[in-house]
């Protein structure tokens, strides 16, 4: 979606950005736990909480997208 969409409104614009900052910080997590499970000996207590926040992150991801596009009842 295009963030400069002149049909959403300023909350909305601002819900988007927030979804692209959270999006890059999940996928920031998921290169850490990638770049720690190769380590000799991985600190396996370190990525279990990283991957437990990746998963709240993306928890919250998901509530904001359904605020952005509400189900829609037919």
């Amino acid at each position: 979606m295009n963030d400069d969409d002149p049909f959403l409104s300023d909350d909305e614009q601002a819900l988007h950005a927030e979804v692209k900052l959270m999006r890059q910080e999940h996928s920031d997590l998921d290169a850490a736990i990638e770049a720690l499970s190769h380590m000799p000996v991985p600190d396996q207590l370190r990525i279990a909480r990283l991957k437990r926040k990746k998963l709240q992150l993306r928890d919250e991801i998901v509530k904001i997208e359904s605020r952005i596009l509400p189900d829609i009842i037919a």
